[in-house]
């Protein structure tokens, strides 16, 4: 996919003659501006209550309405991918996490008004109160756990988060032949 094709007109000087200068940049033959189409942030985290299920979201609006999804979000201005992740949870669950850590990156392709962005997904891990009551907020249509063994990574909309799920699931099973085994 071309991330290039809407851009038709250089954003410093507005001139036309706004070509490709490579795979990752456009430049301006009138005024040499070049930009480069960089990532944006956002992240996902899992979420497992003290029976281990996992924490899923419905999602509320395209792209991918109706799909599973993990509570997350994109990085705003002047905001760490930690505190990005927080923020993101307590929008769309109504809770803050007590805790998070980092667990692994993969990129990604988000639909937006007709514009293909290219995110780098920040996976973490987040813990609740045990306490903590969940409720679907903002852009979620609905939030329940689910026992690992039903989680099914196909029903996950977007392509990085479907990818995470699978892995996120492989490394569970994996620690559960160690905790058997050992």
């Amino acid at each position: 996919m071309n991330f290039f094709s809407k851009f038709k007109f250089c954003p410093s000087c507005g001139s036309s003659k706004f070509i490709q200068n490579n795979e990752k940049s456009k430049r301006c033959e009138e005024c040499d501006f070049i930009y480069y189409i960089n990532p944006s942030a956002a992240t996902a985290s899992f979420i497992r209550n003290s029976s281990g299920e996992l924490l899923v979201c419905r999602r509320a609006h395209e792209p991918e309405k109706g799909t599973l999804d993990l509570p997350g979000g994109f990085a705003d201005l002047d905001e760490t991918i930690e505190q990005c992740a927080i923020r993101e949870i307590t929008e769309e669950i109504g809770v803050k996490p007590i805790s998070i850590n980092f667990l692994f990156t993969l990129p990604n392709e988000y639909l937006y008004s007709g514009l293909i962005v290219p995110t780098m997904d920040v996976f973490f891990e987040a813990k609740l109160d045990d306490n903590a009551q969940i409720q679907a907020n903002d852009d979620v249509e609905e939030c329940f756990f689910l026992p690992i063994r039903e989680v099914n990574p196909a029903l996950f909309g977007m392509k990085s988060v479907r990818k995470a799920v699978k892995i996120y699931i492989d490394a569970q099973k994996s620690e559960e032949k160690k905790k058997y085994f050992a």
